[in-house]
């Protein structure tokens, strides 16, 4: 049985969410990280909550509140009810339900490591309690051959065997291998879904686990969104973040979502201790992020080996507490604070947002600049391969026009993107020359 929303789940989704009930998009100016975040400081401020925001008596709330926004865009976002009720009415059909930040039942894990960075808003299907049991994060690529699959499917059984979650994203390649794995074995999953939750609830090879209680699936991105890169490439950090240790079986080198979000595990973010597997044939990926500080995955034979593997490698970092590391430990609001710190990200990393990377550029462990560059300017040239404004790129990768502008006039610099237009607003493509770089 799906719980009712609360009213500051209500709230945070009218504000934050597509609320997509069957069309392609929304019409609505919908509030992003920055934006958010300022109205969030604000209600605090004020002592109110996002519910107030929708009380029968919140008409000099919202006026309060409007300067920064306008008041017209914050009557037309909360003014969405009836879309709202249409989109609550689709998720229940479907066995989905919605939390927010505010809601008690949003994983701690999430709240602790990701602070201002978890997602204001969880959709999922199946038991919840599953996403704070820790666990195996398992990560690769999509492409792979027949060899690692079954090897994939071995660390899934052998988890099960441990009783131990397994975590991943439920992409096609080693994602779904490891969940496959543990769930014939009869084990626990969680899937971090990054498209189309929707069609994965309603699955005919997940129902039966769904209903069993066995399998999870969560997604912060609504759930009839389809593909999208910037979420493809952005999910890892959900999946960490829920894990007690990771498992890189195979990754590219300096590119796909894989490989950005175990550089930035290991380099800056550290929620976990992060293995990779390591033979003979491993690719260049994987021998970097050896190099990296990754740890040799020993090929647990058996559920006893894998649990004393993963309790050597987090007693190891059990003295040497770093950013979200265990033991959890859930932060406590201020005593005359009602308001939780919800705070909206429309895209939720596995690679971070570039707004992210804005706000910790003073932290001396962030990734470096050079690599987060890499990383948009594969996004990009992918991208750009049709004509995109200057809003477009802001809105895929997630930042301000003036974060986009600046990124656009890098690549620009570098010869691989051309303003196509002059006229306003002006388009950019990549150009004929890069075209063999994608």
């Amino acid at each position: 049985m799906i719980e009712p929303l609360t009213p500051n789940t209500q709230a945070i989704l009218l504000l934050t969410a597509p609320l997509l009930t069957g069309q392609r998009g929304t019409s609505c100016d919908l509030l992003g990280l920055s934006d958010y975040n300022r109205l969030t400081r604000i209600l605090r401020a004020k002592q109110n909550e996002p519910a107030d925001l929708i009380a029968p008596d919140a008409d000099d709330l919202i006026e309060a509140c409007a300067e920064p926004f306008g008041r017209e865009r914050l009557d037309a976002l909360l003014g969405r009810g009836f879309l709202l009720s249409q989109a609550v009415e689709r998720w229940n059909s479907r066995a989905i339900w919605v939390i927010s930040r505010a809601d008690a039942r949003y994983p701690k894990r999430l709240k602790t490591r990701l602070k201002e960075a978890a997602p204001p808003l969880l959709y999922g299907c199946g038991d919840i309690a599953l996403l704070e049991k820790g666990g195996l994060a398992v990560v690769g690529s999509r492409a792979t051959d027949d060899e690692l699959i079954n090897y994939t499917e071995k660390v899934g059984r052998i988890s099960a065997e441990a009783h131990r979650l397994i975590v991943s994203g439920g992409a096609r390649g080693i994602d779904q291998a490891a969940m496959r794995g543990a769930i014939m074995a009869g084990g626990e999953v969680a899937g971090v879904i990054a498209e189309s939750l929707e069609k994965a609830a309603l699955s005919r090879h997940n129902r039966e686990p769904l209903m069993e209680g066995r399998l999870v699936l969560v997604s912060p991105y609504d759930p009839a969104a389809g593909f999208n890169v910037g979420h493809a490439m952005q999910r890892n950090k959900l999946i960490y973040a829920l894990a007690d240790a990771a498992l890189v079986v195979t990754s590219d080198f300096q590119k796909g979502g894989t490989w950005a979000g175990a550089i930035e595990q290991l380099d800056r973010l550290r929620y976990v201790p992060v293995f990779v597997r390591n033979d003979t044939n491993s690719g260049k990926g994987i021998e970097a992020l050896l190099k990296r500080g990754g740890r040799t995955w020993p090929d647990p034979e058996n559920g006893s080996e894998l649990l004393a593997t993963l309790q050597a490698a987090m007693d190891s970092v059990a003295s040497e507490p770093r950013q979200g590391t265990l033991p959890l430990r859930v932060e406590e609001e201020p005593a005359n604070c009602r308001i939780a710190p919800v705070v909206a990200v429309s895209v939720l990393p596995t690679e971070p947002t570039l707004e992210s990377y804005e706000q910790t550029s003073t932290d001396t462990n962030q990734l470096p600049s050079t690599e987060l560059y890499s990383t948009v300017r594969a996004i990009l040239l992918r991208e750009l391969t049709s004509t995109l404004t200057e809003e477009d790129v802001a809105k895929m990768l997630d930042v301000t026009k003036t974060q986009a502008k600046a990124w656009l006039a890098r690549l620009i610099e570098d010869e691989v993107v051309e303003k196509v237009n002059k006229s306003r607003p002006a388009r950019f493509r990549i150009t004929n020359d890069a075209e063999w770089l994608i």
